[in-house]
């Protein structure tokens, strides 16, 4: 029997009770955004988190993306939040939870929760990781505060809240040490790929518009759309927004979105067959001695050009016209088959998760997840 099991066997032994949110909670503090000129990045005085901020691999907040003055904090209608509460998003991610490592201040798609004594705040964020808080809104999900306040939460006796979250601290640790390799290899891959490819000033410089053919896809037809196990549909990013029973492309080859605010010029490269859709870019080489996955590599080393080429307004869009203007180098065909060995060796070692450090980490993560499951369900307490 494990510690938790006897701490279960002798304090809670008929069940556990659970209690709205809103009874567990002291203080449940709002926020709000100042003007513009009260905010700043990486100085000022108080930290300002916004939603975009819980996204990280640590469970505390320590640092944002934006600062703001004592005065924003005045003329913002938001409060300080105070260092060990706990953070929740109402909405954009509805029930997405941090905890304060420091004092706070956040906008108004925030929560900052006080807790009572007798619930822990890590046990409290670990268990929304255990729900699923569906928000309404088509285009912005979003809760209330009513709602927040009546999801109701297991209460085991704090001794038992803190020995689950002991065990789920070391789980967390890990895997934050894992991200922390993983992302420096990262760094390392892209270093050699920009050594790899500084290339000679001699070579043949083209535009891509001469050597490539660059098209848009086309929506699918409604009745092709299915469940996963079938062609990916890429529209405006390079990750599936969903899958068909149809493909419109081959493999082996690059997709660059055209429009939309997170994915336009970033650019991909799809392995499988897949249907391309009418916002994105789909790239391949017509050019005998020319590979299209060098010119992949090539493209995702100037990455930062090919997002500087994005027209700005109501949707960042990369046209067509600009995009065929792309300037590349073609070295000899042997010296590019070189280049894309060693840079899909490289690739593999920190996307692949079937191998190295991304398999480690994504069986770390499934691990974490069966032990957060198993030691946050609880038999509901029932009064005789």
């Amino acid at each position: 029997m494990s510690k938790i099991e006897k701490l279960i066997a002798q304090f809670c032994p008929n069940g556990v009770v659970f209690k709205p949110l809103g009874e567990c909670v002291i203080r449940n503090i709002g926020g709000g955004t100042p003007s513009k000129s009260r905010l700043s990045y990486w100085n000022g005085d108080i930290p300002w988190a916004s939603v975009g901020d819980l996204s990280n691999v640590n469970i505390e907040i320590h640092a944002t993306r934006n600062f703001i003055t004592k005065e924003g904090l005045e003329d913002s209608s938001s409060h300080l939040i105070p260092k060990g509460s706990v953070i929740v998003a109402v909405k954009i991610s509805p029930g997405k939870m941090k905890i304060a490592g420091t004092d706070i201040a956040i906008n108004q798609d925030l929560r900052g929760l006080e807790l009572q004594p007798f619930l822990n705040n890590r046990f409290l964020t670990y268990y929304f990781q255990t729900i699923n808080v569906v928000g309404n809104g088509t285009i912005v999900k979003g809760i209330t505060v009513d709602f927040l306040n009546r999801i109701k939460i297991p209460i085991p006796p704090v001794a038992v809240q803190e020995e689950i979250v002991r065990v789920l601290n070391s789980f967390t640790e890990l895997e934050a040490e894992l991200e922390a390799e993983l992302e420096a290899r990262k760094k390392q891959y892209e270093h050699y790929r920009s050594k790899l490819l500084v290339l000679d000033a001699d070579l043949e410089w083209t535009a891509l518009g001469e050597v490539c053919d660059i098209g848009t896809g086309q929506a699918p037809d409604r009745s092709s759309i299915i469940g996963v196990n079938a062609f990916p549909f890429i529209n405006a990013g390079n990750e599936p927004s969903g899958y068909l029973s149809e493909k419109n492309s081959p493999a082996e080859t690059i997709t660059i979105p055209s429009r939309g605010q997170g994915g336009a010029g970033h650019v991909g490269y799809q392995k499988t067959d897949f249907w391309c859709g009418p916002l994105c870019y789909r790239i391949r080489s017509r050019k005998e001695g020319l590979l299209t996955k060098y010119v992949y590599y090539y493209l995702k080393n100037i990455q930062a050009a090919i997002v500087g080429l994005r027209k700005t307004g109501s949707i960042p869009a990369v046209n067509k016209k600009e995009l065929t203007t792309v300037q590349i180098p073609i070295p000899p065909l042997a010296q590019q088959e070189r280049i894309v060995s060693i840079l899909d060796k490289f690739d593999a070692l920190v996307n692949d998760i079937s191998v190295g450090l991304p398999a480690e980490l994504a069986a770390r993560r499934k691990q974490y997840e069966y032990y957060r499951e198993k030691l946050l369900t609880f038999k509901e307490y029932a009064e005789a």
